[in-house]
């Protein structure tokens, strides 16, 4: 087809979309299935050989399966001492699915794989309804094969539901700019609403590009879309903020300390430690401190390039070059469109989203993870798909192929710089991509200047070499054992920064969550477990534990969540984790464990926990001070371990 200058007529519009269809029938819905299905098996395989992936999640569906209070607030353990420092939507899922099949590694991460999936359909879906199956089935699968995507959709971290209800919000408000209704806008609001539930702030940060761009784009007058967006506003308040009044307003004695605040208060949680202060760096009960600026030093530098470098740039920036090339060209070629060109809209707000998102991640100097960047792949993965349709709508055109040329062209070396950085993996792969796109991008501009016929394969061939490298990381991930608290897609690259990634001390670590963080912190006794990683229980420790277990609402007690994680799941009890995640939750104080102790709810105190709580002066510092005082210590398969029944004499 001859390309149209835009904006198309509506009678070209109408028989380029009854060829599109009938050209389609034929194919498009096997290929997507054939994209489900391909992303589903690779999100699955292999699946339990991540363990418990995260323990800390793990120890907590565990206890949301004994009990609905631990459930409703996202508890750590059963007996409800303190909660997940994040709010709980995304643990519901798979305390589900746990409750259906029982508590293991399947039942876990088999929910995370399958909103994964669903992420892929709703980006298909979102660009095949505007743009045709072609670019749809090229937007899945950039983000069915990036890194980062098929790392956290194997995990058990909150981002998956996350960015599945983000990216619902993004193809519904679509829905919404093209027919008007408010159902849809609606729609949008609640999945963004309910999305803040599973990963609080971080679900807003597209928001403003939502409401900016409908008001200037959807089709009814201006009073009525000023209406809806006011009417979508409540349902955002409503659809996030039910379960955080619920929380206020229970009587906090009758309820779990909320883990990460200071003050029992999931407010706090929302504004500060897991909101505005991961921007500001000043998160009172972080890990380092609450300064901005120990924060700034601790998780590397910001500015512009911290995506691109070499601790976030290879987990999911492989294709922001090509969409930001794409964005541009859909941009400059519905310039003179209509105001409610659905097209342009959609480009605006794929284009808002990663940018608004990159810029948040970019500049934040609080605590920021390379696996964040997982927000970024349902745009990009867009932004590829339709701006490839631009530009192939107009491939007769030199302009056009240039910047076909372009996106491949600056895909391909970016990847050359981004396999560099793992300098032993494949080297061979690093030259092929490079050569092979360098051709590719030639024969897109050259072919048709000579021939009539080819270019097609041409451009085929440079969307093969484009995703090439992303998909080989991305089998790299799936067939590489992840846990901890900050997995890493890929193989071990050189790190820039030292600390603020994956592995830190200068380079990153395979599927763990690297070093502690702190510095001067003492090493974790024999089976503790410590900041980032669970403990790890041997045999005699687990069925210490579990030995009259039923007598005491907590079995054992003990420093950071990771620690009581490991032998939560292994004994399969409740287990005290004093100071919360990071150990410095003021909670228990020394007077409340003492009272506890006293009335014989909690049987053990495990030494070894060394959350970044164990400072002088800290409530759990101070407990394990008490304990060795006024206890008696014994050894078991490593571990130092206190009867609190037993008092020394």
């Amino acid at each position: 087809m001859n390309s149209p200058a835009y904006p198309i007529a509506r009678s070209q519009r109408a028989g380029f979309g009854l060829r599109l269809r009938l050209g389609a029938v034929g194919w498009a819905g096997p290929s997507f299935i054939a994209l489900l299905l391909v992303t589903l098996v690779l999100y699955l395989w292999g699946l339990d050989r991540n363990g418990w992936a995260n323990a800390y999640y793990s120890a907590a569906v565990e206890a949301g399966t004994k009990s609905w209070k631990a459930f409703l607030f996202g508890s750590l353990d059963a007996s409800n001492f303190i909660t997940v420092d994040k709010s709980p939507a995304f643990l519901w899922v798979m305390e589900v699915s746990s409750r259906m099949f029982g508590v293991n590694t399947w039942s876990i991460q088999a929910p995370q794989a399958l909103e994964g999936v669903a992420t892929v359909a709703l980006t298909y879906a979102t660009v095949r309804r505007w743009f045709g199956p072609g670019p749809a089935l090229l937007a899945g699968a950039v983000v069915a094969l990036t890194p980062v995507a098929a790392l956290m959709f194997r995990y058990n971290n909150p981002d998956a539901l996350l960015i599945l209800l983000v990216t619902g919000g993004a193809y519904a408000t679509l829905r919404a700019i093209e027919s008007g209704r408010t159902g849809w806008i609606v729609l949008a609001a609640f999945l963004i609403g309910t999305g803040f539930l599973a990963k609080m702030l971080q679900a807003f940060l597209i928001v403003p590009v939502v409401g900016l761009v409908y008001l200037v784009a959807a089709r009814p007058s201006l009073p009525r879309r000023l209406a809806q967006l006011v009417v979508a506003g409540v349902t955002l308040v409503v659809s996030s903020g039910w379960w955080v009044a619920l929380v206020e307003l229970w009587p906090s004695a009758s309820r779990p300390y909320i883990g990460g605040s200071q003050t029992n208060s999931v407010l706090e949680l929302i504004f500060g430690y897991n909101g505005l202060g991961r921007i500001s760096g000043n998160e009172n009960g972080s890990v380092v401190g609450g300064l901005a600026t120990a924060a700034a030093s601790r998780w590397g530098p910001t500015g512009w390039n911290r995506l691109f470098n070499a601790d976030f740039g290879s987990q999911g920036s492989w294709l922001i070059p090509a969409a930001s090339i794409l964005l541009a060209a859909g941009l400059a070629y519905t310039l003179g469109a209509p105001r409610t060109d659905i097209r342009r809209a959609a480009i605006v707000l794929w284009g808002g989203w990663m940018l608004v998102t990159g810029a948040v991640f970019s500049f934040a100097q609080g605590i920021i993870h390379p696996y964040y960047t997982i927000a970024l792949a349902p745009p990009i993965g867009a932004l590829v798909g339709a701006g490839a349709w631009f530009l192939w709508q107009r491939r007769h055109r030199l302009p056009a192929r240039l910047l076909m040329a372009a996106a491949v062209t600056a895909t391909t070396v970016w990847a050359g710089v981004l396999l560099e950085r793992s300098p032993d993996w494949h080297p061979e792969l690093r030259f092929t991509i490079l050569a092979g796109g360098l051709l590719s991008s030639a024969l897109i501009v050259l072919l048709p200047l000579v021939r009539r016929r080819g270019l097609a394969t041409a451009a085929v061939a440079g969307v093969v070499v484009a995703l090439a490298a992303p998909a080989a990381y991305t089998l790299d991930t799936v067939t590489t054992a992840h846990s901890g608290a900050i997995p890493s897609a890929g193989p071990s690259a050189i790190s820039s920064t030292g600390f603020g990634g994956p592995g830190g001390g200068g380079f990153q670590i395979r599927g763990t969550g690297g070093p502690a963080f702190g510095a001067g912190r003492v090493p974790t006794d024999g089976g503790g477990g410590g900041f980032l990683n669970a403990s790890q229980v041997g045999s005699q420790l687990t069925a210490l534990l579990q030995a009259n277990a039923s007598g005491y609402e907590w079995v054992a007690a003990t420093i950071d969540a990771n620690s009581a994680a490991g032998y939560e799941l292994a004994s399969g009890d409740a287990i005290m984790a004093i100071g919360g995640f990071n150990g410095t939750d003021p909670a228990p104080t020394l007077a409340q464990f003492e009272k506890l102790v006293s009335e014989g709810k909690i049987h053990y105190f495990i030494g070894g926990g060394r959350g970044a709580g164990m400072a002088s002066g800290s409530s759990a510092t101070e407990i394990s001070n008490w304990v060795t005082q006024h206890f008696t210590a014994t050894t078991v398969d490593g571990a130092t371990v206190y009867d609190l029944t037993q008092p020394a004499s």
